[in-house]
Protein backbone atom coordinates (compact mmCIF):
# COMPACT_ATOMS: atom_id res chain seq x y z
CA UNK A 1 0.00 0.00 0.00
CA UNK A 2 0.80 3.65 -0.87
CA UNK A 3 1.26 6.21 1.49
CA UNK A 4 -1.44 8.72 2.22
CA UNK A 5 -1.52 12.24 1.56
CA UNK A 6 -0.84 13.59 4.97
CA UNK A 7 -3.52 15.44 6.69
CA UNK A 8 -2.55 18.56 8.16
CA UNK A 9 -4.13 20.22 11.28
CA UNK A 10 -3.78 23.90 12.25
CA UNK A 11 -4.29 25.79 15.65
CA UNK A 12 -4.00 22.62 17.52
CA UNK A 13 -2.40 23.98 21.03
CA UNK A 14 -0.07 22.15 23.34
CA UNK A 15 -3.34 21.17 25.28
CA UNK A 16 -5.17 19.81 23.01
CA UNK A 17 -1.75 17.89 21.79
CA UNK A 18 -2.01 16.38 25.08
CA UNK A 19 -5.35 15.59 25.28
CA UNK A 20 -5.06 13.85 21.62
CA UNK A 21 -1.92 11.83 22.66
CA UNK A 22 -4.26 10.66 25.81
CA UNK A 23 -6.78 9.36 23.56
CA UNK A 24 -4.67 8.15 21.12
CA UNK A 25 -2.98 6.10 23.57
CA UNK A 26 -6.37 5.36 25.57
CA UNK A 27 -7.27 3.36 21.91
CA UNK A 28 -3.87 1.45 21.84
CA UNK A 29 -1.53 4.05 19.92
CA UNK A 30 1.45 4.46 21.26
CA UNK A 31 2.06 7.64 20.32
CA UNK A 32 4.44 10.04 22.81
CA UNK A 33 6.50 13.12 21.57
CA UNK A 34 5.98 15.88 19.06
CA UNK A 35 6.79 13.29 16.19
CA UNK A 36 7.13 9.54 14.94
CA UNK A 37 5.18 6.42 14.16
CA UNK A 38 3.19 4.04 15.49
CA UNK A 39 1.81 0.59 13.90
CA UNK A 40 -1.38 -1.33 15.32
CA UNK A 41 -3.36 -4.13 14.24
CA UNK A 42 -1.23 -3.39 10.51
CA UNK A 43 -2.28 -0.11 10.59
CA UNK A 44 0.54 2.22 10.39
CA UNK A 45 0.86 6.42 11.39
CA UNK A 46 3.43 9.16 11.35
CA UNK A 47 3.00 12.29 13.01
CA UNK A 48 4.51 15.36 13.96
CA UNK A 49 3.52 18.19 15.73
CA UNK A 50 5.28 22.01 15.57
CA UNK A 51 3.90 23.35 18.45
CA UNK A 52 5.57 27.15 17.39
CA UNK A 53 3.20 27.14 14.13
CA UNK A 54 0.26 25.24 16.09
CA UNK A 55 0.16 22.83 13.30
CA UNK A 56 0.03 19.01 13.71
CA UNK A 57 0.56 16.66 10.87
CA UNK A 58 -0.65 12.75 10.12
CA UNK A 59 -0.01 10.28 7.69
CA UNK A 60 -1.13 7.03 7.57
CA UNK A 61 1.89 5.21 6.13
CA UNK A 62 0.09 1.73 5.49
CA UNK A 63 -2.90 -0.33 6.50
CA UNK A 64 -3.64 -4.26 6.06
CA UNK A 65 -5.13 -5.50 2.64
CA UNK A 66 -8.53 -5.28 4.49
CA UNK A 67 -8.83 -1.51 5.29
CA UNK A 68 -8.92 1.42 4.08
CA UNK A 69 -6.10 4.34 3.91
CA UNK A 70 -9.68 6.70 3.62
CA UNK A 71 -10.94 5.12 6.50
CA UNK A 72 -7.88 5.51 8.80
CA UNK A 73 -7.84 9.18 7.67
CA UNK A 74 -11.63 9.50 8.55
CA UNK A 75 -10.75 8.47 12.14
CA UNK A 76 -8.03 10.58 12.39
CA UNK A 77 -9.70 13.59 11.52
CA UNK A 78 -12.32 12.25 14.18
CA UNK A 79 -10.18 11.74 16.99
CA UNK A 80 -8.26 15.56 16.23
CA UNK A 81 -11.69 17.05 16.20
CA UNK A 82 -12.80 15.21 19.35
CA UNK A 83 -9.87 16.58 21.14
CA UNK A 84 -10.21 20.53 19.81
CA UNK A 85 -14.19 20.30 21.58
Amino acid sequence: MTQSTPQVFSGITAAQYAILLEKAQAGGFNLSGNSGTASKFGVEVAWNYDPAKLELTFQCLSVPFFMKADDVNARIEALVKQSLA
